[in-house]
């Protein structure tokens, strides 16, 4: 019962997504929907990982005076079947944070 839920949520964000996609460009072109999701995805991933790497979140009381403390993000365009892709990767003040998802040069 809990997949099938999850499925009709999934497919209600999909057709979310979809309803303003007139044509394949929309979805699969240059600026397409796929692009934008694949775009959305890597930027969350690599989110999550900058929240592991200190073992807390953006703007927590624990990073204050820490030493190490988000420090903005750098650009960085990446190859994907999508295309090229520019994301935004976060990065530490320290600079030991390594994401795991994209090379960090």
């Amino acid at each position: 019962m809990g997949k099938t839920r999850e499925k009709d949520k999934l497919d209600e964000v999909l057709d979310e997504l979809l309803k303003d996609c007139k044509s394949s460009e929309d979805i699969i072109g240059r600026d397409g929907l796929l692009k934008d999701l694949s775009r959305r995805l890597f930027e969350r991933a690599l989110q999550g990982e900058m929240t592991a790497h200190p073992g807390y979140g953006p703007n927590a009381y624990e990073g204050r005076n820490s030493g190490d403390s988000r420090n903005g993000v750098t650009t960085k365009t990446i190859s994907t079947e999508a295309g090229e892709i520019e994301i935004e990767v976060p990065r530490d003040r320290n600079g030991s944070f390594e994401p795991q998802i994209v090379n960090k040069r």
